[in-house]
């Protein structure tokens, strides 16, 4: 899957497009190769990267050390790095799709 890369290491990687400003967050499906996911905060001072963080690390049941911002800190379409990886999660994480 082109939106969801396991690494050596035991991580995920994931390609996500960020919808700031929403109602509230959440997952809406398949945006080409990555994931749309709408989220409640504004795009300003970091607060929609740390509610990405938060939210991603409540949906995935790890503490929010475990989830990064790798790419894209300042632009819809994310890179987000999530480790440790569980077979539960990378269950959970393909049902969304």
């Amino acid at each position: 899957m082109g939106w969801l890369d396991e690494t050596s290491d035991g991580a995920v990687l994931l390609s996500l497009r960020v919808q700031p400003n929403a109602r509230r967050t959440e997952f809406c499906g398949a945006y080409g190769d990555a994931i749309k996911l709408r989220l409640a905060a504004p795009p300003v001072d970091g607060k929609a990267n740390a509610a990405l963080v938060a939210f991603l690390a409540e949906f995935c049941g790890l503490p929010q050390r475990s989830v990064t911002v790798v790419g894209g800190a300042s632009s819809r379409s994310k890179r987000v790095r999530l480790c440790p990886a569980s077979p539960a999660l990378l269950v959970r994480l393909r049902a969304l799709r």
